[in-house]
């Protein structure tokens, strides 16, 4: 059993990764604003955790044998967990994305959220004095996750799903490019095994395999019965969420020499796919009845 503290955790993947913990016989507690309540067995800490202060105050004199982070999005967030957790834990896990190679489309939004999450890695993973850090740290990638339905927050399967379903066209480019995907249980495992692992550094989670947009299109067509009809942008133009350019996918190649047993995409995208469409369906007729 492993003292495990989990930063964030309240929403989509990270309640399934909360889960998985209490299930595994670890003693877990979450830590975020108190906007939303953990599971029962599971300890609660309130905090803001941009407050250093308040941070130190909520956690007392506790100890964890791991920490994971999943809501570090700058540097500064990163250098107060550096100091206030050094001495608190063995071993710092850090959600990640696949966006800190290379944000896509590089909007204002997405070029600030990667190099947030770059340079708050770099704290992590920069310098410290005397050439040690004080936990170990490790920076999962992720692969853009699906799957959970509504739940998904992204909205970017469901973009896929309800435009197909509607007979409405969906931008691309003309050549698209694959990209790499996993599946919203997956990444809880992954990240669940992060933390029980020893191997420290980046590493990057994706299920095996890697469609373009037009595979995944036509998967989307299979499950909701109807044909993908295409738009294709001009060259720079904005496009669908997963339509590239360039390429964009992940190499899980040290996670699989690691142990870890990654899941193939075709195995689990139709499921999801049905997934997002019921769940899409569900919240078409609540709203129709809504409006009666």
């Amino acid at each position: 059993m492993k003292r495990i503290l989990v930063i964030g955790g309240s929403r989509y993947f990270g309640k399934l990764l909360v889960g998985r913990l209490v299930e595994a016989g670890h003693e877990v507690s979450v830590l975020n604003r108190g906007r939303s309540a953990p599971p029962g067995g599971v300890g609660r800490l309130v905090a803001d955790r941009d407050d250093e202060a308040q941070l130190r105050t909520a956690l007392g004199a506790r100890t964890f044998d791991v920490v994971i982070d999943q809501v570090c999005y700058t540097p500064r967030q990163a250098e107060i967990a550096r100091r206030v957790f050094a001495g608190r834990t063995r071993r710092y896990v850090m959600t990640s994305t696949m966006e800190v190679y290379d944000p896509a489309p590089p909007t204002p939004d997405a070029l600030r959220y990667a190099e947030g999450k770059r340079r708050a890695e770099a704290v992590f993973l920069g310098g410290h004095p005397g050439g040690t850090r004080p936990f170990e740290f490790v920076t999962v990638r992720t692969a853009h996750v699906l799957g959970g339905g509504r739940a998904e927050f992204t909205g970017r399967l469901a973009h896929y799903v309800e435009r197909i379903g509607a007979g409405l066209p969906v931008d691309v480019h003309e050549a698209p490019y694959p990209t790499s995907f996993i599946h919203h249980r997956e990444i809880a495992r992954f990240l669940h095994w992060a933390a029980e692992g020893t191997f420290t550094g980046a590493v990057d989670a994706a299920s095996h395999g890697a469609p373009d947009v037009r595979e995944l299109c036509e998967l989307v067509g299979a499950g909701v019965g109807r044909r993908p009809r295409y738009r294709v942008v001009q060259e720079g133009a904005a496009a669908s969420p997963f339509s590239f350019d360039r390429a964009y996918a992940l190499d899980n190649g040290r996670a699989a020499a690691l142990g870890f047993d990654f899941g193939r995409i075709a195995d689990w995208l139709p499921g999801a796919i049905a997934e997002t469409a019921a769940a899409a369906a569900a919240a078409a007729s609540a709203e129709a009845l809504s409006a009666r």
